[in-house]
C-alpha cells in the first residue's frame, strides 16, 4: 500500500489525525482536503469571521431543502472548505457540552464513551491559559484562552442575566455548565487557534505525512470487501490513493455522502439513483440533528456596539498588538439555563450576546446600533436525513433537518426567544436598549413568538449524527469507529454522534479524533496511563472522578 492511513477532510478531526496518526514516524499518512490552504487573512483576525460570511472559496454555503416547520425556507448552512474545516470560519467558542450528554452515549451501547472515559481526551487535548486543574489540561496543542477584548455591553448582559435569576459562571467546562460566563476562546496570542494551526501546522514537515488540497473524494475504493483507497478529483485529474486504512473525516454531511456515493447506505436510495449496493447500511444519512437558533435583536442608545467601527482603525489597532475589537469572537458573552421544559437537570437552551446587530448570519446588514442574543434548543427531537441529489460527487446533497417537527422543539424554541426578551428586559439594560426590533413590539403572545421562530430562526452550525455510533440496526459505526460491515474504513467526525450535545460541536469533534488516534495507536492514556509523564494513573483516575462528581 502507498500510505497506512488515508484521511478525507481536513477539517476539525481530519487535522487532529493527521498529527496523531504522523507521530510514528513508521506511519505513512495521506490527508485529502476539499478545499484550499488557509491563507486567507480573515480567517486568523478572530473577528474577521464576519467578513468570511458567504466567501464561497472558503465555504461550502450548503442550503436546506425547504422547511415545513419553517414556512417553507431554505436555511443556510455553511461549513468550513479549508485547511481547519469549520473550525477555519466558526466563533471559536470552547464547550464541551454536559457529563450526562456522554453518559447517555454510553448508556446506548457505546462503551468507553461515558464522561469520565472523555474527560481526558479533552484535557489532554488543552492548552488551558488559566492553567491545568482536574478540569483542564495544559500544554495540549489546542490553545483555549481567555479574550484579549471584551464589549462592555457584554458586561451588561451578564449583569442583567444575574438579575433575571440566572445565575452567573465562569468556567462552562468547569464543575458546572448552567449559568451565564464570558466564552473562552480557541485562540492563540489574539489569533483564531483552529485545528489547523494547533494540530496540522506543527506536522507540515514530517516526511511521512502528505496533504493534498484541492482534492475532491468522490468515491472509496476496494479490494474484496475491504476499504483499500480513495478516488479523488484534483482540477480536471482524478487520481485514486491506497491506503492500508481509510478514515472518513470530511464532516456530518460529506462523510455520508461519500459512504452512499461509494455504494454504502440505505439500499432503497441507492437503488433509485442505479449506485450498486456493496453494503445495505440503512442508518448512513439518517439521524442528522442539529441546534436551530432564534435572535432577538434591539436597538442601542449608545454607540458602543460592533455596528459601525472603521474596519481601517480596527485593522491597524489589531496589527499592532492584536488587541482591540479584531481580537473579539464577537459572541464574547452566553450562557446556559435549564428551563421549565427540561427534562432532567442538564440546561437545555443556550445562549450567544452579540454586541451588534446580527440577522441572517450577518449577511442582511442593518443601519444603527445594537445588540443581539441568540438562543438555541440544546437537545431537539426532531430528526432528518442527508440523501444524495444525484450521482454527481460535486452536486451538494439534499439536507432535510426537518426544524421544529415536535411538539416539544417548538416549545422551548418558543422558551427561548420568551427568555431572551426577559434578559433584556432587566433594569441593567434599561439605559441601553432604545427599542425592540425582532421580533417586534407586533409579536405579544407565544404563538406570535412561535410564528416569528418560523420566519426568522437559523442553525447555528452544529449538525451532527449522519454517521451514528452504536451497536443497534441503524448504527453506522460501531464504538471503536469502524464502519459495520466493512473492514479497512472508520468514519471519525461529528457525523458518529449518536445524540447531539449540550453546546458548541467543535470541542468535542476534536476530542472523538484525539480518542480514535490514540486507542488506534494504544496511546499510554488510552490504557489509562499517564499522558505526558505529569500525572500517575492514581492521579489522573482521582481528578476524573472528582470531576465527575461535581459535573
Amino acid at each position: 500500500m502507498e500510505h497506512d492511513y488515508l484521511i478525507v477532510g481536513a477539517g476539525s478531526a481530519g487535522c487532529v489525525l493527521a498529527n496523531r496518526l504522523s507521530e510514528n514516524p513508521s506511519n505513512r499518512v495521506l490527508l485529502l482536503e476539499a478545499g484550499g490552504r488557509d491563507w486567507h487573512p480573515f480567517i486568523h483576525m478572530p473577528a474577521g469571521l464576519a467578513k468570511l460570511v458567504g466567501q464561497s472559496s472558503i465555504n461550502w454555503g450548503y442550503e436546506t431543502e425547504p422547511q415545513a416547520g419553517l414556512g417553507g425556507r431554505r436555511l443556510y448552512w455553511p461549513r468550513g472548505k479549508v485547511l481547519g474545516g469549520s473550525s477555519s470560519i466558526n466563533a471559536m467558542c470552547y464547550c464541551r457540552g454536559h457529563r450526562k450528554d456522554y453518559d447517555e452515549w454510553e448508556a446506548a451501547g457505546n462503551k468507553g464513551w461515558g464522561f469520565e472515559d472523555v474527560l481526558p481526551w479533552f484535557i489532554h487535548s488543552e492548552d488551558q491559559e488559566n492553567g491545568p486543574s482536574p478540569c483542564h489540561g495544559s500544554g495540549g496543542p489546542l490553545s483555549v484562552q481567555n479574550l484579549r477584548h471584551v464589549n462592555p455591553l457584554s458586561g451588561v448582559f451578564l449583569e442583567a442575566a444575574a438579575e433575571a435569576g440566572l445565575g452567573l459562571n465562569d468556567d462552562f467546562n468547569g464543575p458546572h455548565q448552567r449559568g451565564f460566563g464570558l466564552y473562552q476562546v480557541t485562540q492563540r496570542n489574539g489569533r483564531r487557534c483552529s485545528s489547523a494551526v494547533a494540530y496540522l501546522n506543527p506536522a507540515r514537515g514530517r516526511e511521512n505525512l502528505r496533504v493534498i488540497t484541492g482534492a475532491h473524494a468522490e468515491a472509496i475504493e476496494f479490494d474484496g470487501d475491504r476499504a483499500s483507497g480513495v478516488r479523488y478529483r484534483q482540477g480536471r485529474t482524478v487520481a485514486t490513493a491506497r491506503a492500508g486504512h481509510v478514515i472518513l473525516a470530511a464532516g456530518a454531511i460529506n462523510s455520508p455522502q461519500l459512504l452512499m456515493l461509494s455504494g454504502i447506505g440505505p439500499a432503497d436510495h441507492l437503488g433509485a439513483l442505479g449506485i450498486p449496493v456493496r453494503l445495505d447500511l440503512a442508518g448512513v444519512g439518517r439521524n442528522l440533528q442539529d441546534h436551530l437558533d432564534i435572535c432577538t435583536l434591539v436597538c442601542c442608545n449608545h454607540p458602543v456596539t460592533y455596528d459601525q467601527l472603521s474596519d481601517i482603525v480596527v485593522g491597524l489597532r489589531y496589527l499592532l498588538g492584536r488587541k482591540g475589537p479584531g481580537s473579539s469572537n464577537i459572541a464574547e458573552a452566553g450562557g446556559f439555563v435549564v428551563s421549565r421544559h427540561a427534562t432532567d437537570d442538564r440546561p437545555d437552551i443556550q445562549m450567544h450576546f452579540v454586541p451588534a446587530l446580527l440577522d441572517d448570519h450577518g449577511r442582511n446588514r442593518l443601519s444603527g446600533h445594537g445588540m443581539t442574543i441568540h438562543a438555541c434548543a440544546l437537545r431537539p427531537e426532531s430528526r432528518g436525513e442527508i440523501l444524495l441529489r444525484s450521482t454527481n460527487p460535486a452536486e451538494a446533497p439534499m439536507l432535510q433537518p426537518r426544524y421544529l417537527s415536535t411538539e416539544y422543539d417548538r416549545t422551548v424554541m418558543v422558551e427561548c426567544a420568551r427568555l431572551a426578551r426577559r434578559i433584556f428586559a432587566q433594569p441593567a439594560f434599561s439605559d441601553w436598549v432604545a427599542r425592540e426590533l425582532l421580533p417586534g413590539p407586533d409579536c405579544r403572545n407565544d404563538a406570535d413568538l412561535l410564528e416569528f421562530i418560523r420566519r426568522k430562526a437559523e442553525t447555528i452550525y452544529h449538525p451532527v449524527g449522519t454517521c451514528k455510533m452504536g451497536i443497534d440496526e441503524m448504527a453506522v459505526v460501531n464504538p471503536q469507529l469502524d464502519v459495520h460491515g466493512v473492514p479497512g474504513l472508520s468514519v471519525v467526525d461529528a457525523s458518529i454522534m449518536p445524540q447531539l450535545i449540550s453546546g458548541n460541536t467543535n470541542a468535542p469533534t476534536i476530542m472523538i479524533a484525539e480518542k480514535f488516534a490514540a486507542e488506534r495507536l494504544g496511546s499510554r492514556l488510552a490504557r489509562g496511563g499517564p499522558a505526558d509523564g505529569a500525572a500517575t494513573t492514581q492521579q489522573r483516575q482521582r481528578d476524573v472522578d472528582q470531576v465527575a462528581d461535581r459535573a
